[in-house]
């Protein structure tokens, strides 16, 4: 077995930071995990029996090390930025595509589907060009949907 690279030793303050963490349950799953290696990191376990306990991979646990010896106990808890395009869409442009999913769909159609919706966005020169999975993202974010109130429950 390799030695450890990454030694964790945490500070009295940091060990209760991390068990009010564990404690509440109230913090997101892989920040609850996070916290959860690095109280076991601190408590001596190696990397094989942390991954096997907290149910991660054991290159999970040694990211979460290494991210907290050369980062800090806050840049170990928080999720980085992750890959994708963000929409390039303007608050206008956003306004108009939700305006228009509200709206009677075409002849023809039952309702709207997001590719019809990204054509007609396009036709009325709402926005020069939008994927339909870009048009989904936005609906998604905005989270109104005729039919549905402000919890998600339907009206019916």
């Amino acid at each position: 077995m390799p030695a450890i690279k990454y030694i964790i030793d945490l500070s009295d303050e940091e060990r209760e930071q991390l068990r009010e963490i564990t404690r509440r349950g109230r913090s997101p799953a892989r920040k609850l995990k996070r916290a959860m290696i690095l109280l076991k990191a601190d408590e001596g376990f190696d990397d094989g029996e942390i991954a096997q306990m907290v149910d991660v991979g054991h290159a999970t646990v040694g990211r979460i090390r290494k991210r907290f010896v050369e980062e800090g106990l806050l840049m170990a808890l928080t999720e980085r930025p992750r890959c994708g395009r963000p929409i390039e869409i303007g608050g206008k442009q956003q306004a108009h595509i939700i305006a228009l999913a509200c709206s009677e769909p075409p002849q023809g159609h039952a309702r709207w589907s997001m590719r019809l919706l990204a054509e007609r966005a396009v036709e009325l020169e709402i926005v020069e060009s939008v994927s339909h999975e870009g048009v989904r993202k936005l609906l998604k974010k905005t989270r109104s949907s005729p039919g549905r109130t402000s919890n998600g429950a339907s009206r019916r």
